[in-house]
């Protein structure tokens, strides 16, 4: 007795289809479940002017914010905070680049400036 050559593949379309449609079913389930948990969207990291600075900063004013080769020291300006503010949104001419800091964090981060001693 033959049997049929194609069985074998309808057999193995059924299963697949039997497993794209529980999968399915299953994905949809753990997308709602996601949804759920996402609820209260993230939560917004705090601005700490002192890790920003020492993850930028330094490359340019140095390990201690001391001033190296072209960049000054950063300890005892002699600018207004607003002055700071100023420096980091345009940056100086030949220097300083502006836009390193993001405007939410300017006014910040020039506060914490101006007042290092």
């Amino acid at each position: 007795m033959r049997r049929n050559p194609l069985v074998p593949y309808f057999l193995i379309f059924a299963l697949g289809l039997v497993l794209v449609f529980f999968l399915g079913i299953k994905g949809i389930g753990d997308a709602k479940e996601i949804a759920k948990g996402d609820e209260g969207g993230e939560e917004a990291v705090a601005f700490e002017p002192e890790e920003f600075a020492s993850k930028s900063c330094i490359t340019c004013h140095g390990e201690n914010l001391e001033g190296k080769n072209n960049a000054p020291s950063l300890h005892g300006t002699g600018l207004s905070q607003d002055e700071i503010a100023d420096i980091l949104t345009n940056g100086t001419d030949g220097g300083m680049p502006g836009g390193l800091v993001k405007p939410e964090n300017i006014d910040q981060m020039a506060e914490w400036i101006a007042n290092l001693k």
